[in-house]
């Protein structure tokens, strides 16, 4: 599903270059969980904007799906973030004035879905991220952080991507409503075989997935499963 060769991405500020990430070559399968860790400063925000068509690198190719976006325009990078990734932020960014169906069937709307399909789906996706139904109808800003957070993961994998991308989804989160949320993806990955990429700095977050690549100065440092992780010399 994802494959990277060699990306690399270099800031420039007038004369000086900042090398956000060295040369990163890495797969990850088709229904896949995992997670990318560093801590502040290690790349993995600029490597999760490239995953997620929301940047291009300098140079290498990163291909989705055996297609190779890491060239292509902002408007195809927005059809592609449309039709193939599910977006999970920490800040929730949800409309707060607006029902949880409503937040859901939002990339409906702008997929061109028709609203009975819309609202089918919508409920769909709201019970495979475990939501209970008596809150359907409730704004989004009446929710714990918790319910929120489960809400955009509905409203994720609403449209069907391909890819779900989850930034720090527990970052505002107590760790045992953090537990609930991880606990969601797990059962979305087991049950449904979708395919996740968590970003993360915290170790027992990226111990939910079932791979974890460790990323540090640009660098990948650690790749394989949680259990048995195999140490990358960068060049």
């Amino acid at each position: 599903m994802i494959e990277c060769k060699n990306i690399a991405k270099i800031y420039k500020s007038g004369e000086i270059e900042t090398r956000a990430l060295h040369n990163v070559s890495f797969k990850i399968n088709d229904g896949e969980f995992v997670a990318v860790m560093g801590p502040s400063g290690s790349g993995k925000s600029t490597l999760m904007h490239i995953l997620g068509c929301l940047d291009t690198p300098t140079s290498g190719e990163y291909f989705l799906d055996h297609k190779d976006v890491s060239q292509l325009s902002d408007d195809e990078l927005a059809d592609i973030r449309m039709r193939k990734i599910g977006f999970v932020f920490q800040a929730y960014n949800l409309l707060p004035r607006a029902t949880v169906l409503r937040n859901v069937t939002l990339p409906l709307v702008y997929a061109g879905v028709s609203g009975g399909e819309r609202e089918c789906r919508a409920k769909e996706a709201l019970r495979g991220a475990a939501f209970p139904e008596n809150f359907w109808n409730h704004y989004s800003n009446q929710l714990s952080g918790g319910m929120m957070q489960r809400v955009a993961i509905a409203r994720a994998f609403v449209n069907n991507p391909t890819l779900i991308l989850a930034d720090e989804p527990t970052g505002n989160l107590d760790t045992k409503t953090g537990e609930v949320v991880l606990d969601t993806f797990q059962q979305l990955h087991v049950e449904q075989g979708r395919t996740i990429v968590l970003i993360t700095h915290e170790p027992y977050v990226a111990e939910h997935a079932e791979r974890i690549i460790h990323i540090r100065d640009g660098n990948i440092v650690e790749d394989g499963s949680v259990k048995h992780r195999r140490v990358v010399h960068a060049e």
